[in-house]
């Protein structure tokens, strides 16, 4: 199971070196050829804004995976440690469910977002906005893990904030 979410999440590392290496060739070609030639590649502008908004939905699930998103952790630090697991449950929680808003909302918008056309490559919309259906379908997939695994015991937290099985 462990090599199978290896797996998973090394090609979603692979993913975004590849949305990242053709938004910089795109970007930089058009800056090419608009500045030296008087021209440019329409599509590469709108493409590379559709590879951002994927670079990052799934830099958001790689961050999630390795633990490594912003947070605020003193008053964690300061808490004994059953306060500490049960605010962890909570934050987890907490997260599962605006992950589930999330979903809920794209999902209500996927029928707009599929017949919204791109004005230059002429994509449906929802390869843009449905970006956000992985992203918290993952986010809160690993979120309810981590809850339950603190809900468990098997998961506690250390000074730093990382996460070891005891």
């Amino acid at each position: 199971m462990t090599r199978t979410i290896n797996l998973i999440f090394r090609v979603v590392d692979v993913a975004l070196v590849a949305l990242l290496f053709g938004m910089t060739v795109m970007v930089f070609v058009n800056v090419v050829l608009r500045y030296g030639f008087g021209s440019g590649i329409d599509v590469s502008d709108e493409l590379s804004r559709f590879f951002f908004v994927w670079l990052i939905f799934l830099g958001a699930i790689a961050a999630m995976h390795r633990n490594m998103h912003i947070g605020f952790d003193l008053v964690l630090l300061l808490a004994p440690r059953p306060l500490r697991r049960a605010m962890l449950v909570v934050a987890n929680g907490l997260v599962v469910v605006v992950c589930g808003l999330l979903i809920t909302g794209a999902l209500q918008q996927f029928d707009i977002n599929a017949t919204n056309i791109a004005p230059v490559t002429r994509l449906p919309m929802i390869w843009v906005f449905g970006a956000v259906i992985p992203m918290a379908g993952a986010i809160g997939l690993i979120a309810a893990l981590r809850m339950l695994g603190y809900l468990t015991g098997r998961l506690t937290s250390l000074p730093r904030g990382g996460e070891v099985a005891p």
